[in-house]
């Protein structure tokens, strides 16, 4: 049986929200993270997430990442 790891966003004061863009979840400060990004954060998530593994997303998630991932390789 695999491990369950979960990785959120989540700020002190309890908020959790997308950190990818403004247009993810119509909050004015959408994509905060991305110019705090770096190798030590991409780091950090692989680690958490190992080599392999399976998501269990959102609907908006799943669409937003369904738009993203075919046009990558």
């Amino acid at each position: 049986m695999r491990k369950i790891r979960i990785i959120e966003y989540i700020s002190l004061d309890g908020v959790i929200q997308a950190p990818g863009g403004p247009n993810e979840d119509n909050y004015p400060y959408g994509g905060w993270a991305v110019p705090h990004h770096d190798d030590a954060a991409g780091e950090a998530i692989v680690g958490a997430q190992g080599d392999a593994f399976d998501l269990l997303l959102g609907r908006r998630t799943y669409d937003i990442f369904g738009g993203y991932w075919p046009t990558r390789r």
